[in-house]
């Protein structure tokens, strides 16, 4: 009787925590459905704020914007074919243009926790007084001496310039004003710009920092600059008097006016410019632009001559004499993604030939000299579709590319450094997750530290940019941190074809 009671006791209890344990099965469950259920109510809410918005606008330019879209979307497409002959692809997935469709229709991508990252400190570069101060310090840019951007000062002191403190042009063009989650995102941009230039900082937290954005100005308007009867943005109507009024900066030599952008450029007020928009407004722009003098190889300017050296360019877009960055990023998606674009435009300095050595380099780092390299009949795997796994790794060493039905198998394979949508190890574009090891130069590219000069090989894997991913953590954003890292930075340890100290690649960004 007493082992049968005790036997009950037992039976009893189990009873008791199975039934405990399954009420917390269902109370997760619950739970989850209770979050789902909100995650489910927010996106409807963001649909009916979109839809609310769209409602208000005026009916007059509701019937414009039907009227232009047919027109719009044939002028992307002869835009596109002008620029890489893509116009018959879908423009969403021709990333080689750099241009940005802003649909309502398309997916925009996870966004962000609004907090994600932000480490850095936003600092106002515009004293109570009027313009930028200037610090004496002439290891520091810009200083008394050099301000605006394409200095001949800067060529001539490239080597001894420590550190880079550009000022940021912060354009709002989306509805609602400068929202805390934006004030975050360009917190987020200025942290990871600045941790993306530590030369090797994966190796010390205490490696210094080359580029210090200040944040010159954040503006807000709703005037959106369009191309007369269209959905395009017109880039050169940031330079006109137009938007001198945002800006809202005397020109102390008149003070009857405001000072349009190329001014602000001129006098060193403005170094890079980044614009926030909305999907739902429905235009196109290019992802980063970049109008900038051309230098021969002895870094000399060649008379008053320039190229696109961004991710396409706006043709209308004026040459103002000085170089100047604009890059466009979605509100509604990460910097990362601000970071793939800046990516883009240091892919188009080098391929412009803007400045011969830099370009001279980056092509090996970036793997855009395949053909040279290893014989592939194309010299980088941007060649390669969208969408399709036409590269593999049968071991660390060995690549096998399949190109047109034809096999090319690359033994003794090791990868430099990569480029924005190919990391060392990526099978396809945007492969950034990728764990299996490949044999890679990236973290010793040219830096000879094994015996016989030769360059340390690692084996790559995503592993690798894995602590960057609350840095940027949409796009190929972590990625670009890490490689943007192993770029040759301050005091980096890489020669160039004669032997000397590679120069430091980031005041290349300001010639």
């Amino acid at each position: 009787m007493k082992n049968l009671l005790v036997t009950l006791i037992g039976v009893g209890l189990l009873v008791s925590v199975l039934l405990v344990a399954r009420e917390r099965v269902t109370l997760r469950q619950e739970l989850s459905g209770l979050h789902q259920t909100t995650y489910t109510l927010a996106q409807q809410v963001q649909a009916l704020t979109v839809m609310l918005t769209a409602q208000n606008t005026r009916q007059e330019e509701a019937v414009a914007r039907l009227a232009t879209l047919a027109g719009d979307v044939s002028g992307v497409q002869e835009l596109m074919r002008e620029r890489n002959g893509t116009g018959d692809q879908p423009a969403a997935v021709a990333p080689a243009s750099g241009v940005v469709v802003t649909r309502k229709d398309m997916r925009t991508g996870d966004v962000a926790p609004a907090g994600a990252g932000a480490t850095g400190l936003v600092t106002t570069a515009v004293p109570a007084g009027g313009g930028p101060q200037y610090t004496s310090d002439l290891r520091i840019w810009p200083n008394a001496v050099s301000r605006a951007n394409s200095d001949e000062w800067i060529v001539q002191n490239h080597d001894s310039i420590r550190r880079m403190e550009p000022r940021l042009l912060v354009i709002n063009f989306t509805s609602g004003g400068a929202t805390a989650r934006l004030r975050d995102q360009v917190r987020q941009l200025v942290s990871a710009l600045r941790k993306s230039s530590q030369y090797h900082g994966y190796r010390s937290g205490t490696a210094p920092a080359f580029l210090e954005y200040q944040v010159f100005k954040v503006v807000n308007s709703r005037d959106i600059p369009l191309k007369q009867g269209s959905r395009v943005f017109d880039y050169g109507a940031l330079f006109g008097e137009r938007y001198a009024r945002l800006w809202g900066m005397t020109d102390p030599d008149n003070t009857s006016r405001k000072l349009r952008l190329d001014e602000l450029v001129e006098r060193g007020y403005v170094h890079e410019v980044v614009f926030f928009f909305d999907p739902v407004d429905q235009y196109q722009c290019f992802e980063c632009v970049e109008m900038k003098p051309r230098y021969d190889a002895q870094f000399k300017r060649i008379s008053n001559t320039w190229c696109q050296a961004g991710n396409g360019g706006d043709g209308d877009q004026p040459w103002i004499g000085r170089s100047v960055r604009i890059n466009a990023l979605n509100a509604m998606r990460g910097i990362g993604c601000g970071f793939e674009n800046l990516g883009h435009s240091f892919e188009g300095m080098a391929n412009a030939d803007a400045i011969p050595y830099f370009t001279r380099y980056f092509r090996e780092y970036a793997m855009l000299d395949l053909e040279t390299r290893y014989g592939l009949p194309f010299n980088s795997f941007y060649a390669m579709p969208i969408g399709k796994q036409l590269i593999n790794y049968p071991n660390r060493s060995t690549a096998v590319i399949t190109w047109h039905g034809q096999d090319y198998c690359l033994t003794n394979y090791v990868a430099a450094g990569g480029n924005v949508h190919f990391p060392p190890n990526a099978r396809m574009h945007y492969d950034q997750d990728n764990d299996q090891p490949v044999a890679s130069t990236i973290e010793d590219w040219r830096c000879g530290s094994e015996p016989g000069g030769k360059d340390h090989v690692i084996n790559y894997s995503a592993r690798m940019m894995e602590r960057y991913r609350k840095d940027a953590p949409d796009c190929m954003g972590a990625w670009l941190i890490y490689w943007r890292q192993n770029m040759p930075g301050l005091d980096n340890k890489s020669k160039d074809d004669a032997g000397k100290p590679m120069k430091n690649w980031w005041p290349f960004l300001f010639y």
